[in-house]
């Protein structure tokens, strides 16, 4: 009889204590402000560590940009040309290094006001689309910066010694590594719009002419060096990944 009581007793406090939890999420819009706030100043405060962290650490920094390409020389143009290349790196290094910290703060920001449906939704899409951004970043520095270089180093090496300029080769694979990290979102898309009925992925298969015309249309602008080799493995990507959006919502039902 003491356990059954016991029990009961247990049960009670335990649904008050939910009651109370939830009660407590409802919280005055000034706590959200101010909540809103502190994650900003964190977020801020990691990426100031991570452009101070890879500013100190530049030389090795530089050396990794620069192993896509063998046998180049850079050259600085003007006296301050090498050290603002630097603060670019620092400055674009640090951001990217924040984007999963700045995603873990909006996931926990959002999390105490979201169904158990809605989390199991909205946080791994989320988490996927970081992970997708580095395999972006991945494919961009092991694949397409190098089959770039390397067209452009062949085409002119019989007539013109390659000496580059470190700000100019910077801000190109810069470009190449975002734009291929955005890229590589075309299945967060693909499945925000299936989750929503816009668009199922039957019919997504259905468009697959129109994907290959985008595709080839999108690589040829977000590739800075206009080569058809880069233009062909960025369009292959992101038909792989189109494809593969469409495939996850037809296995899903979606």
């Amino acid at each position: 009889m003491n356990l059954i009581i016991k029990d009961k007793d247990f049960k009670f406090r335990q649904t008050e204590f939910f009651e109370m939890d939830s009660e407590a999420l409802e919280l005055p819009v000034s706590e959200h402000i101010d909540e809103i706030r502190q994650r900003v100043f964190h977020s801020g405060g990691f990426l100031i560590l991570s452009i101070c962290v890879i500013f100190f650490n530049i030389t090795h920094i530089v050396e990794i940009l620069e192993a896509p390409v063998q046998g180049i020389k850079f050259i600085q143009l003007s006296p301050g040309e090498y050290f603002l290349s630097t603060v670019k790196i620092a400055f674009y290094g640090g951001l990217l290094f924040t984007l999963p910290f700045l995603i873990s703060q909006i996931i926990f920001y959002v999390l105490p006001g979201l169904t158990k449906s809605e989390k199991s939704i909205i946080v791994p899409i989320l988490i996927t689309s970081v992970v997708l951004f580095g395999l972006g970043l991945l494919f961009a520095y092991y694949i397409l910066i190098p089959a770039a270089l390397n067209f452009f180093i062949g085409y002119s090496i019989d007539v013109i010694e390659p000496i580059w300029s470190f700000d100019q080769y910077f801000d190109f694979i810069l470009f190449v590594f975002y734009s291929t990290g955005l890229s590589f979102q075309v299945p967060i898309i693909q499945i925000i719009l299936g989750l929503a009925g816009i668009v199922s992925g039957k019919q997504m298969l259905m468009l697959w002419r129109y994907v290959v015309l985008a595709s080839t249309i999108i690589s040829a602008v977000l590739t800075p060096s206009t080569d058809p080799i880069t233009q062909l493995c960025l369009a292959s990507a992101i038909l792989f990944l189109y494809f593969t959006g469409a495939s996850l919502l037809i296995f899903y039902k979606k």
